[in-house]
């Protein structure tokens, strides 16, 4: 990200959590555990995201996916000032609801 006194940098560790606490504010999702990267691509004023997730069994997976595409959405335009071309998610695993 460039701002006017120079460029701003952020670590992938706090991309990571800000993703993170905007998935598991969706109730019943979460980031699936194993993966080493997030595919989070910032740049240009533009941001696009690769989201893998975990879902509660027995929730609707189309009402819990569009949730997290809006809260992930809205957590970047907001912490970075970019404007979010997709956030692409992927149910890979089904839990046992908590």
């Amino acid at each position: 990200m460039q701002e006017s006194g120079g460029p701003v940098r952020v670590s992938e560790a706090a991309l990571t959590e800000i993703v993170r606490r905007a998935v598991e504010s969706v109730e019943g999702a979460r980031l699936r555990k194993g993966r080493r990267r997030l595919g989070v691509e910032l740049g240009g004023g533009r941001a696009r995201a690769e989201l893998q997730l975990a879902v509660a069994y027995g929730r609707v997976l189309p009402e819990v996916s569009a949730a997290v595409q809006e809260r992930v959405a809205d957590a970047l335009a907001r912490m970075f000032g970019v404007e979010v071309e997709a956030v692409d998610v992927t149910v890979e695993q089904l839990e046992r609801a908590r």
